[in-house]
């Protein structure tokens, strides 16, 4: 009998902690949840776009200087995505997220970067993120005047279990980072740069709103992928 309750006790004890873990849990997800709904819905982007947009917030950014998902058009009609863009006293943060496994090698002059899996026996090649970001911020300093005169970072993060093994040759006010070291970046940038001249903050404010809200619109998402596969071609190889 007094066996049986001792197990009876410890198997009580392990029901409480695991109560308490999904409670805790269930509490976490909510606060996340809510948290990056006071910057954009919960079913937009991906879910590494949104996990950054909650640890931008919980590092102490302010909602109203994230934006998330923006589609900024260009002269030729269509759209260029950007996944997240912070605004700061020294500037743009402008963020390119990628969701990679494996091991990542490339160079900020090549076109493509490599992905290696399975020990090198599988490789993948895929565009330059820092050129891809490059020209997102191009067609943001087009939007105005002020744009084009206030300065830019540009930061690729790697979410995934990647492992960044040769990049090198990273421009002026690039960076490159697994999502482990985001917030460093972050930090670095606002602290080993000047405040920004805005001329007009709420003129940056706008264009950025009407690019996230470019992004709200129905079928916007599936004609930017459609533009992309029709500038790729890719439909156009006969092997």
């Amino acid at each position: 009998m007094e066996a049986f309750i001792i197990v009876f006790l410890i198997f009580a004890g392990m029901f409480l902690l695991l109560r308490q873990e999904n409670k805790r849990k269930i509490e976490y997800n909510n606060h996340k949840n809510e948290q990056i709904e006071s910057v954009t819905a919960l079913d937009r982007g991906t879910w590494s776009e949104r996990d950054l947009v909650y640890e931008l917030l919980e590092h102490g950014i302010a909602p109203g200087a994230i934006f998330h998902d923006l589609y900024v058009k260009k002269a030729n009609g269509r759209h260029a995505q950007i996944d997240l863009v912070v605004a700061t006293k020294v500037g743009l943060i402008v963020f390119e997220v990628k969701d990679y496994s494996g091991w990542i090698f490339g160079r900020g002059n090549q076109d493509k970067w490599t992905q290696v899996l399975a020990y090198g026996r599988d490789k993948y090649r895929f565009y330059n993120p820092i050129k891809q970001n490059a020209g997102h911020i191009a067609e943001l300093q087009k939007q105005s005047k002020q744009m084009s005169e206030i300065p830019m970072f540009s930061v690729v993060v790697f979410y995934g279990g990647c492992t960044l093994r040769d990049v090198s040759i990273i421009p002026h006010n690039t960076y490159v980072t697994t999502w482990r070291r985001a917030l460093d970046v972050v930090d670095t940038i606002l602290e080993e740069n000047e405040p920004a001249n805005y001329t007009d903050k709420h003129e940056i404010v706008r264009i950025l709103k009407a690019a996230v809200e470019n992004g709200a619109k129905k079928n916007m998402a599936e004609q930017h992928a459609d533009a992309v596969q029709d500038m790729l071609g890719q439909d156009r190889v006969f092997g």
